[in-house]
């Protein structure tokens, strides 16, 4: 059974609008688009059954929750938000999207439908295209929606949530409906890494070699060989890539590259405390880039911790008995440029919250804490890092929270979190009503008197 652009195309309006959520679409057949019908019509856009048929079946899968009606009316609310934001995006002069952009956005969609349906060749059987046509046909749905992500983030930048904001989200809530927090730590760590000997750099940089000519010659893509070979648990799986990445979030090395390599070119091959890359800049917008990059790590098992422990070992005495702040010494002598610019202060890397769950910290920081008491600092010890690498550090303990119920003052910097989420879909929702007043809108029919004169 061949498959219809309509449901591919449907398959990256997912993508795109449910938290690139990645959802099987693969169950409207060409035969059906006979049955098809025009349910809204957007400006100059239109919006078929097919379409929102696409999108619920993608939230069901995903949520494993049953189709109703009332789904199927959210999902059109979606797709319709989504043309207005569009629209308003496409008047708006500030707002640009490079064709690199959306070349990117293009490769990436592709490859997550290649690995979906077991490859580039697969996929074109199917659909009856080549994936140059498929491209070619969704590239402007695709500038689009590039277009309206720019708008929706630059709306949700300036929405905050105040003191009174999280005291009126929290008061919401009975006391006695309050849930219970496990343990909860506070601590900053100086992190040293092992010294890599000659033999392990120079594997690591015969493997790197290899697959960098290969993706140069057209030997395999970027994508395919960062999920074949890439050492970097953060991109691998999708490809290597990257997208809104400030340079001031990159290790200085990485940065250096990454903001004088030419567009869509390869970069040679460097070194960074992970390891060696490459990398290729698909989209630069001031200090923000969209990259795709492969890490090859170097073998743990030749390296050298003698010196690691040495320099924390001496690092500690001078904290403990001459007085120095722990926090001057992290910023000078921590390898872990994520806390390190902090003074070593150790947060959740998705919110920035500075109150962490030990169930929820690795093995080895849980060794470490257990039995410590606050503003002690542990002896030098192995971890993980965020990033999987290994390496040895010291922590100070700076506050330890026992189990709790919810409190406002102990746990503020999650309840704001909350307490913005919520304000930031209440506030988006009337701005996007607000939007639909200059953009004529139908459904079904039924014609909204929302005129697009003098705009």
């Amino acid at each position: 059974m061949r498959l219809s652009l309509s449901s591919l195309r449907t398959f990256f309006w997912a993508l795109g609008l449910i938290a690139g959520a990645l959802f099987t679409r693969v169950g409207i057949a060409q035969e059906a688009r006979v049955l098809d019908e025009i349910v809204a019509v957007v400006g100059d856009y239109i919006i078929l059954k097919s379409d929102v048929d696409g999108f619920v079946l993608g939230v069901v899968q995903q949520q494993q929750i049953p189709s109703t009606e009332s789904l199927w009316g959210d999902a059109l609310d979606q797709l319709i938000n989504d043309k207005v934001l569009v629209i308003h995006a496409k008047r708006d002069t500030n707002l640009t999207v490079t064709d690199a952009q959306v070349d990117q956005m293009l490769d990436s969609r592709i490859s997550q439908m290649s690995a979906q349906f077991g490859g580039e060749t697969r996929l074109e059987e199917l659909y009856g295209r080549s994936v140059i046509e498929i491209k070619a046909e969704l590239r402007e749905e695709f500038r689009d929606q590039l277009l309206a992500d720019q708008l929706r983030n630059t709306k949700l930048r300036t929405i905050k949530a105040t003191p009174s904001d999280v005291q009126n989200w929290f008061s919401q809530f009975p006391s006695d409906s309050l849930p219970t927090l496990p343990d909860i730590v506070r601590i900053a760590h100086i992190v040293r890494k092992p010294f890599i000997t000659d033999e392990a750099k120079a594997e690591a940089m015969e493997i790197i070699s290899t697959i960098r000519d290969s993706v140069v010659t057209g030997g395999g893509s970027i994508q395919e060989m960062a999920r074949l070979f890439s050492d970097d648990p953060g991109s691998a799986e999708n490809g290597g890539l990257y997208e809104g990445t400030t340079l001031s979030e990159l290790v200085s090395e990485f940065a250096a590259v990454a903001s004088r390599v030419p567009l869509g070119t390869f970069s040679q091959i460097f070194e960074t405390v992970f390891g060696l890359h490459f990398l290729r800049v698909n989209a630069r917008r001031g200090d923000v880039i969209d990259y795709n990059h492969i890490l090859i790590a170097f073998d743990e098992r030749k390296s050298d911790p003698t010196d690691a422990i040495a320099v924390l070992h001496s690092v500690r005495d001078s904290i403990l008995t001459m007085n120095v702040s722990f926090e001057k010494l992290a910023r000078v002598h921590s390898e872990d440029e994520r806390s390190s610019v902090r003074g070593g202060r150790v947060t959740d890397p998705q919110t920035g919250e500075r109150n962490l769950y030990i169930e929820q910290l690795g093995p080895t920081w849980q060794r470490t804490l257990i039995g410590m008491k606050e503003d002690e600092i542990s002896e030098p010890g192995e971890v993980t890092l965020i990033d999987g690498s290994r390496a040895y550090h010291i922590i100070w303990l700076q506050k330890r929270i026992p189990s709790h119920r919810v409190d406002v003052e102990t746990d503020y910097e999650m309840i704001q979190q909350l307490a913005l989420r919520q304000k930031q879909g209440q506030v988006m929702q009337r701005w996007l009503e607000s939007l639909k007043d200059r953009v004529y809108i139908q459904l079904r029919g039924k014609a909204r008197d929302l005129s697009l004169a003098g705009n």
